[in-house]
């Protein structure tokens, strides 16, 4: 594992970015566990899973941010010159020199630990989350029992062979490249299939859906995750554009960040929405039943009723 230094602006440019990531996932893992009371049990799992996706992350977020953290500390207030009285003394005398200048610091440049960033903490991150993604995708969607059981092994097969593919090109950010675009190519050919099966395999399931509005909510989601996933390919080929390491390790981690950040919680909510829109037709269908059945019911107790009063008529005038 290779460290780069890192100027402020790029250590604090990751350290933001990354916090930001971590609070969007908490916030959102939160938001959809409890409003899962909210919808049918037939739903329920979709927005489940939703809140477990962005939970996971968030795990891995707090991994992801203590190792940055970790891998660079800021110079102190001040630091120990050593002087020597001439070139033969091997003692010389320390003297503290502060850096404060008018009671302020000036930030300098972060130095390395030598405690290595671990973006393998990533990499386990999609391994577990990305087939949930999937899975989701599909527990709002009208389709049988078996074409659900086959989209889902075959899109979660294709999905953890997709990042396993690409985790050992990441390692390798300058030097000979070719690993990193051979695993680069690997890579791209499961996400063509992911792409293609979210677009065009699932293309049929979409049009049944009968609710305008819902058949949009399903198609957005679709095109979101495909869009939102279209930045980790992008971002992989920076140091294969000549874009030096510090900066490549930077637009990497702020790529990865805004597309888990849209692809997760964004997707995760419009999971809900079309969860919550689909349990409404649900009541409404429920209720329509249970009015129908309370009207054939009282119907019918007034024809019993009115029987009941003829057959008394009849009683009394035969007595």
């Amino acid at each position: 594992m290779v460290m780069y230094v890192m100027s402020d602006l790029q250590f604090q440019a990751v350290y933001n970015v990354l916090s930001f990531a971590l609070a969007s996932m908490m916030a959102t893992t939160m938001y959809l566990w409890f409003r899962s009371f909210a919808v049918t049990d037939k739903y329920k799992s979709a927005v489940l899973i939703s809140g477990l996706v962005t939970f996971i992350a968030a795990y891995h977020y707090i991994r992801i941010f203590n190792s940055w953290v970790d891998a660079y500390h800021y110079p102190g207030p001040g630091h120990f010159v050593t002087t020597y009285a001439d070139a033969k003394d091997t003692v010389g005398t320390q003297t503290w020199e502060t850096t404060v200048v008018g009671g302020a610091l000036e930030m300098g440049t972060p130095e390395l630990t030598g405690i290595p960033f671990n973006d393998a903490y990533r990499y386990m991150d999609w391994l577990l989350t990305v087939p949930l993604l999937l899975i989701e995708i599909l527990l709002v969607m009208d389709i049988d029992q078996a074409t659900f059981n086959d989209k889902a092994w075959t899109l979660g097969v294709g999905s953890a062979l997709m990042i396993a593919s690409g985790y050992y090109g990441e390692l390798v950010v300058t030097g000979d490249l070719t690993p990193r675009w051979m695993c680069w190519f690997l890579s791209m050919v499961f996400f063509l299939y992911i792409v293609y099966e979210l677009l065009v395999g699932l293309a049929d399931a979409t049009n049944k859906e009968t609710d305008p509005a819902l058949k949009v909510k399903i198609g957005q989601a679709q095109v979101m995750t495909v869009i939102s996933w279209c930045t980790y390919p992008v971002v992989y080929l920076f140091p294969m554009m000549g874009i030096n390491a510090a900066h490549a390790i930077v637009g990497i981690q702020i790529g990865c960040c805004a597309s888990d950040i849209i692809s997760k919680c964004g997707v995760g909510l419009l999971i809900y929405q079309i969860s919550y829109a689909k349990s409404a037709i649900v009541r409404a269908g429920i209720i329509k039943t249970k009015s129908a059945d309370l009207e054939s019911a009282s119907e019918a107790f007034q024809a019993a009723q009115a029987l009941k009063n003829k057959l008394a008529a009849e009683i009394a005038a035969a007595k």
